[in-house]
């Protein structure tokens, strides 16, 4: 898939209030309102936000060492004001080790960029949300 090409998914009703989606590839996850172990729609949106800096921070950190541990986690309040339903601000929270050598403390001395560039420019999911971009519904 070329990397501007469109995005798509499509969701299918499994059950009550739970759903698949598949993406054009074939890929599946399944989601619910939270009354199931299922993620719900806004634990998949933070995944993405994590998921997606995650790739970035890899492909810009791992080209110098292979890091001992790698993490990230969101987080972030769901809030209902008059704004309607919406999350508060979100934290990313970015954990990774590298090797004690070179090659590791170069790894380490590049990590706070590979951040401050997902953040900043890289990471679609987190780029969409926090710029404001339009949601158009419409009834087929």
């Amino acid at each position: 898939m070329a990397d501007d090409a469109p995005r798509s998914v499509s969701l299918t009703r499994t059950g009550p209030l739970t759903f698949q989606a598949t993406n054009d590839r074939g890929g599946t996850v399944t989601m619910s309102s939270g009354g199931t172990a299922d993620f719900t729609p806004v634990e998949l949106l933070l995944a993405a936000m994590a998921g997606c800096s995650a790739v970035d921070i890899d492909l810009l950190t791992t080209r110098l060492a292979e890091p001992d541990s790698f993490t990230l986690s969101a987080a972030g309040e769901k809030l209902r004001d008059e704004d309607g339903n919406h999350m508060g601000p979100i934290t990313i929270t970015v954990s990774v080790t590298f090797p004690e050598g070179e090659a590791g403390a170069a790894a380490r001395e590049r990590l706070p960029d590979a951040v401050a560039k997902s953040r900043d420019r890289l990471c679609t999911v987190s780029r969409t949300v926090q710029l404001p971009t339009p949601v158009t519904y419409r009834i087929d």
